[in-house]
């Protein structure tokens, strides 16, 4: 299967407002321009067609969204799993390993399993939404609230307290202060990422120096020694709190590695093909179904030594 430059464009942005509409604070001017776009151009609906396919195969696209004109044909599971993805281009590296659970995890005071979301309330009325392979220690006291972050990913939404203890997400690199707000932090082996939803936080690397305002709409990675730069959020952010992984002009092995911390084993790129850029939307409940999409649709070969060791190849 071969895309023109035009559609791999269009499905790129059909992506972007994928997201958009997805994130739960779309606006009616949103879903008006939205729609503008959408009747611009039959090229457009095509585009737009695949995302809702995928979406509606992961049970993830509100009803509003799938317009009649988009539901109408009716298509097969391997045209579905043909529309999900945009490949295009070549390049060099990429190898995906596996992190399994570590006793660290296992002691943590929350955790979740791999391929496992979960939802906790905290005892001052915040909220604490854990991603795949996550553990999290809590440490409040009468002064501060803090959140210890060993490994993974989590969402927060701080609530007012009583007595103005400050609300922390500490993590080996760096430390993320609240101020009254909604927020992402990832913390990997070699670095922390945090994205502000709402409001804002203060982001300070743990090996000292002065802190960074992050507002609504921003995010930064960051290191023990060092504060990257200050960033717009993307299509991709967040979409694991609707069960979705959005790429846009992706390398396939990022995207692949992204999939890896929602299933058990290896699942590893062929250097060959790890630079095929990729768009679309992959269900991160089903990875197996993304492989799929891969394999039916883009002349790929996924190798199954085992259900814990995989290999995605030309």
């Amino acid at each position: 299967m071969s895309l023109s430059p035009v559609e791999l464009k269009a499905i790129g942005v059909a992506a972007r407002w994928y997201a958009r509409l997805h994130s739960g604070v779309a606006t009616d001017s949103d879903r008006a321009a939205w729609n503008d776009w959408l009747i611009a151009d039959p090229v457009h609906r095509q585009a737009w067609q695949r995302m809702a396919s995928v979406g509606e195969q992961m049970n993830s696209v509100p009803g509003a969204l799938a317009s009649p004109t988009l539901r109408g044909a009716d298509r097969s599971r391997r045209q579905v799993l043909r529309s999900c993805v945009a490949l295009a281009s070549a390049g060099s590296l990429g190898w995906l390993g596996w992190r399994s659970e570590t006793s660290q995890n296992l002691l943590a005071d929350f955790r979740t399993a791999v391929g496992e979301r979960r939802e906790f309330r905290l005892a001052d009325g915040s909220s604490l939404l854990l991603n795949t392979d996550t553990s999290v220690n809590l440490r409040f006291d009468g002064h501060q609230r803090r959140l210890q972050l060993l490994w993974g990913e989590i969402l927060v939404k701080t609530a007012v307290d009583a007595v103005q203890r400050p609300f922390k997400v500490s993590t080996r690199h760096g430390e993320v202060l609240a101020l009254g707000t909604r927020f992402i932090v990832r913390s990997e082996d070699q670095r922390g990422e945090v994205a502000v939803l709402e409001k804002a936080v203060n982001v300070t690397a743990s090996g000292g120096g002065l802190p960074v305002r992050l507002d609504a709409g921003q995010s930064m990675t960051f290191s023990a020694s060092s504060l990257g730069a200050v960033q717009r959020n993307d299509a991709s952010t967040g979409a694991w709190l609707q069960g979705s992984i959005i790429a846009i002009d992706r390398p396939l092995g990022e995207l692949l590695a992204d999939l890896s911390r929602y299933r058990r084993g290896v699942l590893r790129c062929d250097p060959r093909i790890a630079n095929l850029k990729v768009s679309g939307a992959f269900p991160v409940d089903n990875t197996d179904l993304a492989l799929a999409a891969l394999e039916s649709g883009f002349s790929l070969k996924v190798t199954r030594f085992s259900r814990y060791w995989v290999t995605v190849s030309s």
